[in-house]
């Protein structure tokens, strides 16, 4: 993307405002208890908002001694940190109940889409339906001006007057991947102020105001499987157990059985249990019929893909000509180069250049040019 096209949301976007300009203005922070959210409260006090600390109960009806040992992002021990980071901020703190909105939007959502042989993204669908549309909604009941989260993404105002995301100043860190499925009014109401910083320069602030979680790590995985056995918790949530199938190669012969298709992904390699004297991977899922198929290496690669569902951010939408862009098919992959081109109402054709490994249904492809979002769907 040209470099003219854009405007970092300094004076537009509130992340740069002047004091002056801020005082009155109310802004809540969505405080997951981390040190990144926890900054992201302290700058904006120093900005001259009004901050008001949210945590938002999502999950949390394990044990409370399980929840302690896994952390995480959203449980209880989530709610005292934050807790203590709002008192030693002096700002106003409250807890808020989202567990309904999580539970319709991302954890029927992540057991559908695993029943049927796709690999979904929850923490995309929790930032687009609950920490956003569900937390913006009752932040401007409250009569907040923005809400804001401690993101590493920046928002840039467009010369055509449109919002994107911006990659934020630290690659390795950068969340715009999970972020390109907010809507235009959610970006305008939104203020992403650690975006700037890297995460070294984060935790040095951290150290020297002294907030307690200043060296807390980093939440990973999906926070309401602490285990990480996907396979057990859809199947004690939806009441199904999967039957097991077989493992089949592209011509359809039987290689073995595999478990049932909530154990593996495309691309997988490890614990397939499968003896083939070689590197084999997960090539194809087929609910349908109830098979895997297995491939070797060059078997998972793909020069194109399909995409639907999609979220147009610093376009109105994809131009009649198509567009050339940088395309993410993963939060961990570094992007490929791909024509755009329109195949029906809600649906985009992706040409690589070169091909891409394991390109996965149910997964987020994520549009740049430059460091500016485009926008973004889930592959087919």
């Amino acid at each position: 993307m040209e470099k003219d096209m854009c405007t970092i949301n300094g004076k537009a976007e509130g992340n740069g405002r002047n004091m002056e300009e801020n005082l009155g203005k109310k802004v809540i922070v969505g405080m997951s208890g981390g040190v990144d959210s926890s900054v992201a409260a302290y700058l904006l006090k120093e900005q001259g908002y009004q901050v008001i600390g949210v945590t938002m109960q999502i999950w949390q009806d394990q044990p409370d001694a399980e929840i302690e040992e896994e952390g995480g992002c959203c449980g209880l021990s989530a709610v005292e940190d934050a807790r203590r980071v709002a008192e030693y901020l002096e700002i106003p703190y409250y807890v808020m109940n989202f567990k309904e909105e999580f539970r319709c939007h991302v954890i029927d959502y992540f057991v559908e889409e695993y029943l049927h042989g796709r690999t979904p993204n929850p923490c995309i669908a929790c930032n687009r339906y609950v920490k956003w549309e569900a937390l913006l909604h009752r932040a401007l009941g409250l009569g907040a001006d923005y809400i804001a989260t401690g993101h590493y993404a920046q928002i840039a105002l467009l010369s055509n007057g449109r919002r994107a995301l911006k990659v934020s100043a630290t690659a390795a860190k950068d969340q715009t991947y999970a972020l390109y499925n907010l809507t235009q009014e959610q970006l305008s109401r939104t203020l992403m102020p650690v975006g700037q910083y890297t995460k070294e320069q984060i935790r040095r602030i951290a150290e020297e105001i002294g907030l307690p979680v200043a060296n807390k790590p980093d939440s990973q995985e999906i926070c309401f499987i602490p285990d990480h056995d996907y396979a057990s918790f859809i199947s004690e949530y939806s009441g199904k157990t999967l039957p097991e199938g077989n493992f089949v190669d592209a011509e359809g012969n039987i290689l073995g059985r595999h478990r049932g298709i909530t154990h593996y992904t495309i691309g997988q390699r490890r614990g397939l249990g499968l003896s083939a004297g070689r590197r084999i991977f997960v090539k194809e899922i087929r609910p349908e019929t109830n098979e895997v198929v297995i491939g070797e290496g060059e078997d998972v690669f793909s020069r194109s893909l399909l995409c639907g569902n999609l979220n147009w951010m610093a376009v109105e939408k994809l131009p009649e000509e198509g567009m050339e862009v940088m395309a993410k098919i993963r939060y961990s992959h570094k992007g490929a180069l791909c024509q755009l081109r329109a195949v029906g109402e809600d649906k985009v054709s992706c040409s690589f250049c070169e091909p891409v490994r394991a390109v996965t249904p149910g997964q987020a492809v994520v549009f740049y040019q430059g460091d500016v979002v485009i926008g973004g769907g889930t592959i087919l």
